[in-house]
């Protein structure tokens, strides 16, 4: 890239020297270094050590000769920014300046050529005068800092945003060996999973760096050129070999999709198709619009929701979709489309618990096979959050709540009633602003919402959790036979036989002719009678021994 040199009206010793307000004399690091910008630059961005940088020069020696200068010979110079190819002025001095930026520099000899100078042109302990034009520059990175993946950026990308381990990209290549051998190449595209990798091990380290249509060169030494997964790569002439080691590869990010790993152990994943609008996402509550249909691995579909005339109307976590399916909404902006994924191992894991009347695994799904859903969100209305709600509106969405988890506990959807319980009871936590009936009515409800919420911590195993929820009733009151009645039973189950009796005693106490009462009393007895029969034995064994 050739550009006219300036017009030589005056030496540039004489230029730097000159006084002038809208180009005062800069320092550059804390060795000298000074400068002056005679034509400002077009972006805020400059090269980073290491990135190959293209620019046009001419300098002289301070009251000497004139130097070398890109101009006389018609091209551009070329250097690897601080690499040591330049002297150390150079390198501080162009490592300061923007794209499209030229700039006078004054370097003392420290930065220069020292006291040995550069025969015959440079004396020794000569200070050395440049001016410089920064046309552009080719970011280089070491991307493990071992060497062994040298990127060169050879087209920016737009935007910001580069691909995570979880997404999968679509990308244009082409391999070489050392000999420059093209062995593999994707003119059409190849798509992948980051974390999967493609061809060799450097793909999925440095597409983790590119944006958008960036376009990069990667020089690979050690194990990152070596051919991995051989049989996913299509060579159309069966070229490609295992024993093959790249060296070179040019690659080209042409798109990615975002993929969400919606539980964090990869059993839902959200593919996005379509990205959706704003930044707000639906919560616990809200009201949705949804189109969806969903299918098994050969293409079947086994359930369809909704159309574009007429979607689909739900309420987030009533128990209306399957649980996978809605917590995968829950990631989606409003009018994303996405394809989600729900792994065989999330339907054995969450069997128990129920996904809900309607929903294709219990319907169509007996084996807990993986399902696909495609997903659009066409609308949602958030549900208004508690701290918004008046005094009144807070009693109500409590007993809502509470009333949901009502009908998830008789529908066996232990889990989904819990959260409905726990939801219940943060609507009221802050009654500071309630008058003392209100206060009344919402102690009242928080008991019952406790108590409920320890019958579904039993059902589901959670006995320490249990006992705290009824803890947390018995401060309250202390009379309360359900709450000494539940914890008793975990207080059973975790073997604390001494706490469990207090508390089946206490119950009694209150109400002797309670059924279930005596029936758990019972049983503490069987339990105190085992074990203190297997003290017994063990005890025996050890004396028997000592004897």
């Amino acid at each position: 890239m050739a550009v006219s040199p300036p017009l030589p009206s005056q030496s540039l010793e004489a230029e730097f020297e000159a006084q002038n307000s809208e180009s005062p004399l800069l320092q550059i690091g804390n060795d000298g270094l000074t400068k002056r910008v005679i034509r400002k630059g077009l972006t805020w961005q400059t090269p980073f050590f290491g990135d190959e940088v293209e620019v046009n020069f001419r300098g002289q020696v301070e009251n000497g000769a004139s130097l070398e200068s890109s101009y006389d010979k018609g091209s551009t110079f070329r250097f690897k920014l601080g690499q040591c190819e330049v002297i150390k002025g150079w390198d501080e001095g162009v490592g300061s300046m923007k794209k499209g930026e030229r700039a006078i520099f004054k370097m003392p000899p420290n930065l220069a050529y020292g006291e040995v100078g550069s025969p015959p042109l440079v004396p020794p302990n000569a200070t050395l005068i440049f001016e410089i034009e920064l046309l552009s520059w080719n970011t280089i990175r070491d991307l493990n800092g071992d060497g062994g993946i040298i990127k060169k950026i050879l087209k920016e990308g737009d935007g910001w945003a580069t691909p995570k381990d979880a997404d999968e990209v679509l990308v244009k290549y082409e391999a070489m060996l050392e000999s420059g051998m093209l062995v593999s190449n994707s003119d059409q595209g190849v798509e992948f999973n980051v974390s999967e990798g493609y061809l060799c091990p450097a793909m999925s380290v440095a597409v983790k760096t590119m944006r958008k249509s960036e376009v990069a060169e990667l020089a690979l030494k050690f194990s990152y050129g070596i051919i991995q997964n051989s049989d996913r790569i299509k060579e159309p002439d069966g070229f490609l070999r295992p024993d093959f080691k790249i060296t070179t590869i040019k690659l080209e990010l042409v798109s990615w999709k975002i993929v969400t790993d919606v539980t964090g152990n990869k059993k839902i994943l959200k593919k996005i198709k379509k990205s959706g609008e704003g930044f707000d996402r639906p919560n616990e509550g809200s009201h949705v619009k949804v189109i969806y249909s969903c299918k098994q691995k050969d293409g079947t579909i086994i359930q369809k929701k909704g159309s574009e005339e007429e979607p689909f109307e739900f309420t987030i976590q009533e128990g209306q979709v399957p649980e996978g399916l809605e917590r995968a909404i829950m990631t989606m902006k409003k009018a994303e489309q996405a394809l989600v994924t729900i792994s065989a191992d999330y339907f054995s894991d969450n069997n128990s618990q129920g996904e809900g009347e309607d929903t294709p695994n219990n319907n169509n799904n007996s084996n807990n096979k993986a399902l696909y859903y495609e997903v659009e969100l066409v609308d949602f209305v958030k549900e208004k959050p508690f701290w918004k709600m008046d005094n009144q509106e807070k009693l109500e969405a409590c007993e809502k709540k509470k009333h949901d988890g009502n009908l998830m506990f008789k529908a066996e959807n232990f889990r989904r009633a819990s959260m409905e319980y726990e939801k219940a009871v943060k609507c009221i936590e802050f009654d500071h602003s309630f008058s003392e009936d209100e206060k009344s009515h919402a102690n009242t409800l928080r008991l019952s919402c406790n108590l409920n919420n320890a019958a579904c911590k039993l059902k589901l195993g959670d006995y320490t959790e249990a006992s705290r929820l009824c803890t947390k009733v018995l401060e309250k009151d202390p009379l309360n036979v359900k709450a000494l009645y539940r914890r008793c039973q975990a207080y059973l189950k975790t073997s604390d036989l001494e706490k469990a009796e207090v508390d089946i005693k206490r119950a009694l106490i209150i109400d002797p002719n309670n059924r279930d009462i005596k029936v758990e009393y019972k049983e503490l007895k069987l339990k105190q009678k085992e074990y203190n029969k297997y003290e017994s034995n063990i005890f025996g064994t050890m004396f028997s021994r000592m004897s």
